[in-house]
């Protein structure tokens, strides 16, 4: 007889920690993989627990409680239509589908679409946490049929990290790609998030030469107070870490290139096509992408020149302002996140909640951080600010450090040490302050060139100009 809660297909690392996170809250677990190795994993780790391992999708269909809830974990893109094609047959109306990759909003949106009639209910959920996440409590963020929320609510808040104040950190997202999206857009921010972390430990060893030991203990420092997140915990066990093999701090012996899976690169891309500014967020995807042409930088190294570092200042002192400059770098790349979250808001009609996606980031997700208990009051109410730099708590604290991060970037500047997240966060800052820029010029050139009119400050309409008159 169908006696399990819930299957999980695709028993990677991820897959396999779900369902164990799943059976240790009281839910009985059914895996599948077409990897017959995965497979004996599966069975391995799940011995004398509420789990068994299907043999095939079929096996793993006959196995399930009416309404089936199959969660699907494999790779973004191709893989999850193969598989949907495949379960498709199996399924009835009424059971839900859940794919919980790493996967583009509108990849959701047309499997939704393609579902239409069938009766299967589908959803689209962000997972966030890696590895010990899935096992302990990921933050989780599903958006696609309404239909589904009440049948997979309880098993998902169950496995779902908590906040301080005990809420699980899994909200109801909204219709269609709405989850993904939210996904794609914490991405977005991670990017960002780590890129002005690994820029704070750059600018503390070229302008103050200190030792990864050294920074470790800033960063366990820093971890205490507001700029306190999972980021910079592990960012200060990392810096402690010494290679066993050869003595040498191990951050120091890694290849200064770093991978990425497209998220950031989505991210970036969605702001393009909705006009949403956020330059810190694409700034920390080129920044991977200068760091992967490792051989061009070694060439470039030797010919091209720049200037000679000089003494920084007193090291507390310097320490104490990359800090500050850190924070608010770290809120521009938020405030640039969430613009975005409404930007999509408004062209897909999803209804988002910011405060509820705060609230759900507090805790599991790799992004988490104390500032967001403070995202999520500045989007509680009703009067929800147009961007968070102006709520009043945010705007205070760029007051109190916006100076620090010009001083910041000046050095770097002047000592030839790239910083483009800060300098992106720096300039998204000033731009949007600013209650007057140079577009007016640039709408002449366009006007110039292209006859595409321009508006007046004195005047309703559009006008052109015959300038070579």
């Amino acid at each position: 007889m169908p006696s399990h809660d819930i299957a999980i297909i695709g028993l990677g690392v991820m897959g396999e920690n779900l369902a164990l996170n799943f059976e240790r809250n009281g839910h009985s677990v059914c895996g599948f993989d077409l990897d017959e190795n995965k497979r004996a994993s599966f069975a391995r780790r799940t011995e004398g627990k509420r789990a068994v391992t299907a043999g095939s999708l079929a096996e793993l269909a006959g196995q399930l409680k009416l309404p089936r809830r199959i969660l699907v974990m494999v790779p973004a893109g191709n893989a999850i239509d193969a598989v949907l094609a495949d379960l498709r047959p199996l399924l009835a109306p009424g059971d839900v589908v859940i794919d919980g990759g790493n996967t583009l909003f509108t990849d959701t949106q047309r499997r939704m679409l393609a579902l239409q009639g069938s009766g299967i209910l589908y959803v689209g959920t962000g997972v966030s946490g890696g590895e010990e996440g899935a096992l302990r409590g990921p933050a989780l963020m599903p958006g696609g049929d309404a239909q589904a929320w009440p049948l997979i609510r309880p098993l998902l808040q169950s496995i779902a990290a908590k906040a301080d104040d005990g809420q699980p950190c899994c909200e109801w997202m909204g219709p269609g790609g709405a989850g993904h999206f939210v996904k794609m857009v914490h991405n977005g921010i991670e990017y960002a998030d780590m890129q002005t972390i690994c820029e704070a430990y750059w600018l503390m060893r070229e302008l103050l030469g200190m030792t990864p030991a050294e920074m470790s203990a800033v960063f366990a420092e820093w971890n205490r107070g507001e700029l306190g997140s999972y980021l910079i915990a592990i960012t200060a066990d990392i810096l402690a870490r010494i290679d066993d093999e050869s003595g040498l701090p191990l951050v120091d012996l890694i290849l200064d290139t770093a991978e990425q899976k497209g998220t950031g690169k989505w991210a970036s891309q969605a702001a393009l096509d909705l006009g949403v500014t956020a330059p810190t967020i694409a700034d920390a995807v080129f920044a991977r992408t200068v760091s992967a042409v490792k051989e061009e930088r070694i060439i470039a190294a030797q010919v091209l020149t720049g200037p000679a570092v000089r003494a920084a200042g007193e090291r507390a002192a310097v320490v104490e302002q990359i800090r500050r400059a850190l924070l608010a770098a770290k809120v521009c790349a938020y405030a640039q996140g969430f613009a975005l979250l409404q930007a999509g808001d408004r062209e897909h009609q999803w209804s988002l909640s910011l405060g509820s996606i705060a609230s759900v980031w507090r805790a599991g997700c790799i992004i988490r951080a104390r500032l967001l208990e403070d995202i999520r009051s500045a989007y509680a109410g009703d009067d929800v600010p147009a961007n968070l730099l102006v709520a009043p708590h945010f705007a205070a604290l760029m007051a109190g450090c916006q100076q620090d991060l010009r001083e910041v970037v000046a050095e770097a500047a002047r000592n030839g040490v790239a910083v483009p997240a800060f300098m992106s966060a720096l300039s998204y800052y000033d731009g949007y302050r600013s209650a007057r820029l140079p577009a007016n010029l640039l709408q002449a050139q366009r006007d110039y060139f292209g006859a595409h009119k321009y508006q007046r400050i004195d005047r309703a309409g559009k006008f052109h100009t015959h300038w070579m008159a």
